[in-house]
């Protein structure tokens, strides 16, 4: 059947046309007045819309635009709204750097609102968070994904409680995208070879305040239907699926941004599923300036930042031989590579031929800059990596830390926000990057600050109920059942929240260990408990949905009905509900299997109080009288021994601690304690986890450096490139001559503090010279192991050769008590690398 389509758009008012400008951009859902827009020009096709407010414009009666497009009230307030857009969008940045040079930063998902779904859960509201921020800042980003057609699964639960899956298909001229137009006016589209065949892309752009975010489509003509679903769902489909949209994604992506005439000078994978656009980067080089494939690989390597989510080295993406043959043999001979070496980028022991091909693993060698999204996911990393850099020590391993944080305007509910605004003053929402403001939060009052509060825990009991019902009506429930729902829930009672993905590490039925005692909590006559869980399943992790089951069993109980329900779903409007309006964000992962977690800060930022296992962000966060850890942090070999432990634990903090500091109120009925810690929260977390903190980190650590290299690189023509890539070549083939022979020193079997020593060797460099080379004396107090703790390092410098060795040494304090020892090595030092530690290059005396 032959379709002939065109588009149709809303006819607005010249009055209200900047509606249509504020709908396209998400700037809208971070603001709440401009959404108030949306909300007075009709609440009940507002709602209707899903709360997408490009696609309400097409919903709303030409008669109420009429209406409006005279209502001097709304028209006033669109103007305020729409000046304040045009002042940030316009206004001075925070990056003062030069634009001339783009940095593309690449993600399976993004969470920027519910009118674009496109995300499934952490992952994605990370980045959303991440290009919100980078607009912000004003910082040269643009964000590359895909399109989904269907997205991520919506979840509904049968009568049994088992959750089901359903996958409505996206509008996306009705949601805040545009396709792409080049100066002809044509749609721009890109094409690459996947298997032999030619997938074509069209590409789409979502704004994001003044920063833009591009999407890759293929549900279009010119693609077989077999190539037209790959951007059908997210994380859908089996591995041959998953490698044609990551192809897609990293190769595919780079070339969209070429098309659209950005100077892509740094790429930045939030997570290995876009690591192969450090394959199109590099054939780029080699085409375009002459590079061989080392050349060019080195060069991309100082412009390459990768950030890891992942601390189990399962859930790593890797593909089999089988498929990386189909699909990247004609790419092996196109960068001049044989397929050993080709394959030797995604495999940690490069001469394996059964290993698989790892996709964190290309990026971590593909990448200078790497790094976790914790403290101690950071240590989690480099433990899990380190046989890619075998002789480097575990704490040495190229891969460094930034904290997550999120973005507070998205998160903290409006009637807090308007509480912040009036107590901080205008620096708030002018300067987010000035953290010192947060410190402001002792100016709001305890009365103040909780009835904001507790009617935000109204909010979120109105909204849970609603819900609640909505689920009953579709399965079938009586109105006797139905009156329950009306029922559930208080908005007085101490209310503990759990909403997250129900991965079985995540222990989301740790508080069904000793259902008793929860049975007592929550029927307390004096000092009940309430508790809200939400949360989707992968659709193929059967344990998972079993979680799902018990909860929703349990709240069906004639005992505890009405205290525990679960809300089916979860979204990022249930999100702002849920972390706004809940007294304690309960998190139970195993440690130390979090990551990051997010969902702690939103809450914390909002005053909700963390009660957590120390594990990812709270392993950093805790400790300020601002929440409560469930353990000291310890881990387990014994799974079933951790969860009675550490249930019992949570237990405890419940009944001795938790429950009390809420109930505990003076004459005025205030729970001073419980607001002061709230007040510790909003302003640690703030402070510490906000985005703008995480994007400054990012500038200064890999953003700017990353930047300057690009920028030398150009500078020079990618000489500096070239030598840098003919330096190590001739290190690899002199590395097995480099030894550190004949080490001495001058120290005395016991030294005072205070007093020097001297330490020398004799080091063969084959045909390296001094100057290519950095010996570095590395030494410390010795553990009970006999490994050196807490290095220190010093330079050695050459004074002599004799015989083909050359003379070292160098002279130190003895500044620490105890046992102490001392080694030497052998990195390699050229002044174009971003850092010394090469895979295959250290060698220990």
């Amino acid at each position: 059947m032959k379709i002939l389509t065109h588009t149709v758009k809303p006819m607005i008012p010249d009055s209200l046309v900047p509606l249509e400008e504020i709908a396209h951009n998400l700037w809208i859902s971070w603001n709440f007045d401009a959404i108030m827009l949306f909300i007075r020009l009709d609440y009940e096709v507002w709602a209707r819309s899903n709360q997408n407010p490009a696609k309400m414009l097409g919903m709303v009666s030409q008669s109420r635009f009429e209406e409006v497009a005279v209502d001097d009230s709304y028209l006033a307030a669109l103007r305020d709204v729409y000046e304040r857009f045009c002042e940030y969008r316009d206004g001075q940045r925070w990056y003062k750097g030069g634009t001339e040079r783009t940095i593309a930063y690449f993600s399976m998902e993004y969470g920027m609102d519910v009118s674009l779904p496109i995300y499934s859960g952490g992952l994605g509201i990370l980045s959303g968070d991440h290009m919100k921020t980078s607009s912000d800042m004003g910082l040269p980003l643009v964000g590359v994904g895909l399109l989904y057609r269907q997205g991520y699964f919506r979840q509904y639960l049968n009568a049994d409680g088992f959750q089901q899956e359903e996958y409505p298909e996206n509008d996306w001229y009705n949601m805040p995208v545009r396709q792409c137009v080049n100066a002809k006016g044509e749609y721009v589209k890109i094409a690459v070879e996947m298997a032999g065949e030619h997938v074509v892309a069209q590409v789409w752009e979502a704004r994001v305040g003044r920063s833009s975010l591009y999407l890759l489509d293929t549900n279009i003509e010119e693609n077989t239907p077999a190539n037209r679903v790959i951007t059908a769902t997210l994380y859908g489909g089996d591995k041959e699926t998953r490698i044609r949209q990551e192809i897609l994604l990293g190769i595919g992506g780079i070339r969209a941004l070429r098309a659209l005439g950005i100077n892509v000078a740094v790429s930045h994978m939030n997570e290995g599923h876009a690591a192969f656009l450090g394959l199109e980067r590099i054939r780029e080089l080699m085409t375009g300036h002459g590079m061989s494939s080392k050349e060019a690989t080195q060069a991309l390597w100082a412009t390459n930042i990768f950030t890891t989510h992942t601390p189990v080295p399962a859930g790593n993406e890797r593909f089999p031989l089988e498929l990386m043959e189909r699909y990247f043999s004609s790419w092996a001979r196109e960068l001049g590579l044989d397929w050993t070496s080709f394959m030797a980028l995604g495999r940690e022991r490069p001469d394996d031929d059964k290993e698989l091909f790892c996709m964190t693993v290309l990026a971590l060698k593909l990448s200078a800059y790497a790094n976790g999204v914790s403290e101690l996911h950071g240590h989690v990393s480099r433990d899990m990596w380190k046989a890619i850099w075998p002789g480097l020590p575990t704490e040495e391993v190229p891969i460094g830390h930034v904290t997550n944080g999120v973005h507070p305007r998205t998160w903290i509910s409006s009637p807090m926000l308007e509480l912040l605004d009036r107590y901080f003053g205008p620096r708030f929402s002018e300067e987010p990057t000035n953290l010192a403001t947060w410190d402001r939060i002792e100016r709001i009052s305890d009365d103040e600050l909780w009835r904001t509060h507790e009617r935000r825990r109204e909010r979120l009991v109105v909204f849970a109920r609603d819900r609640l019902k909505r689920q009953m009506m579709r399965q079938g429930v009586s109105e006797k059942g139905l009156a329950r729902a009306n029922d559930a829930l208080s908005p007085t009672l101490l209310t503990i929240s759990f909403a997250r993905r129900f991965a079985t590490y995540k222990r989301g039925n740790l508080l069904l260990t000793d259902p008793d005692r929860l049975i007592r909590l929550l029927s307390d006559r004096d000092r009940p408990i309430q508790i809200i869980f939400a949360g989707k399943a992968h659709p193929h992790d059967l344990p998972g949905k079993e979680i799902i089951k018990e909860l929703v069993h349990f709240s069906r109980r004639d005992d505890v009905q009405g205290r525990i329900v679960f809300l089916e779903d979860y979204d990022m409007t249930m999100a702002r509900y849920m972390t706004s309006g809940s007294d304690v964000w309960l998190n139970t992962p195993r440690r130390p299997l979090e990551a990051s977690g997010t969902s702690g800060m939103k809450a914390g930022m909002n005053g909700v109080l963390n009660c957590s296992v120390l594990d990812g962000w709270w392993a950093e966060g805790n400790g300020m009288e601002n929440g409560w850890a469930v353990g000291k942090g310890e881990e387990y070999a014994d799974e079933d021994l951790q969860d009675e432990i550490e249930s019992k634990a949570l237990y405890d903090l419940l009944e001795s601690e938790i429950i009390p500091m809420f109930y505990d109120r003076g004459r005025d009925n205030l729970p001073r304690e419980w607001i002061r810690w709230m007040k510790n929260s909003i302003r640690d977390t703030g402070k510490n986890y906000c985005t703008h903190r995480m994007l400054m980190e990012y500038h200064g650590k890999y953003y700017e450096p990353a930047l300057a290299n690009a920028k030398a690189l150009e500078d020079a023509a990618y000489e500096n490139a070239r030598a840098a890539s003919g330096y190590l070549e001739l290190a690899r083939s002199q590395w097995p001559s480099v030894a550190v022979q004949d080490l001495r020193t001058d120290a005395r079997p016991v030294m005072s503090r205070g007093e020097k020593v001297t330490l020398s060797a004799r080091v063969s460099l084959g045909k390296l010279k001094p100057e290519q080379v950095r010996v570095q004396l590395y030494y410390g107090p010795v553990s009970s192991q006999g490994q050196i703790e807490k290095p220190a390092k010093a330079e050695m410098a050459a004074s002599a050769e004799s015989g083909g060795l050359w003379e070292y040494g160098v002279t130190v304090m003895c500044d620490t008590t105890g046992q102490q020892g001392y080694a030497v090595r052998v990195l390699p030092r050229h002044e174009s690398l971003a850092h010394p530690y090469i895979p295959g290059l250290v060698s220990w005396a």
